[in-house]
């Protein structure tokens, strides 16, 4: 155990911590359910940073890593879906969590047939993750309606269009494995 994978393990520690903070009956809830998920997106960044850093890339923070990604960002996009009960929110944020189903099923997939490395992590992948993450935040911690909402809001539609983006560029590089030709014979 190293501290980028003590890092990650917090992402996911932190979770029930801001589902029930997220949901306490007083008016600093969404302000310091959004600093949790603001922290878990900074540990997320850091983590990387430190393994590469520090040399202390593992096979357990390799899995780990997008694991606790996916599982803060699907429950605060649900939270939020309940919390707004907004198609205008529902839309991008079931976009955003069908794509991680897929992209991941698609990974695991060609892990198993060894072509892994054709769908590695892209840079809009990585912008994809900074638009997510600042609009998570934002709609966390401000009421609906308010100029910070609208702008938590139109990030949340960016994000959901590179996150379509995205999957059509792993879609791309995975084709041929999904659909390989067939050669006369």
């Amino acid at each position: 155990m190293n501290l980028p994978n003590i890092l990650t393990l917090s992402r996911i520690t932190m979770i029930p911590v801001f589902v029930v903070i997220f949901y306490l009956p007083l008016q600093w809830s969404y302000f310091v359910s959004a600093a949790i998920f603001a922290l878990a997106a900074g540990t997320d960044w850091l983590d990387g940073y430190l393994a590469r850093r520090l040399d202390q890339s593992t096979p357990f923070g390799a899995f780990l890593d997008p694991v606790a990604d996916k599982l803060m960002v699907a429950v605060a996009l649900t939270v939020l879906i309940e919390a707004h009960s907004s198609f205008i929110l529902t839309i991008p944020a079931t976009v955003i969590i069908g794509r991680e189903i897929v992209i991941s099923a698609l990974r695991e997939w060609m892990a198993e047939i060894g072509s892994r490395a054709s769908v590695a992590v892209s840079y809009i992948g990585k912008i994809k993750t900074v638009a997510q993450m600042v609009s998570i935040t934002l709609l966390l911690a401000y009421p609906v309606g308010e100029t910070w909402t609208w702008l938590g809001l139109a990030l949340l539609y960016i994000a959901a269009g590179l996150t379509l983006w995205s999957m059509v560029l792993y879609l791309k590089a995975a084709w041929p494995e999904l659909f390989p030709r067939k050669t006369p014979g």
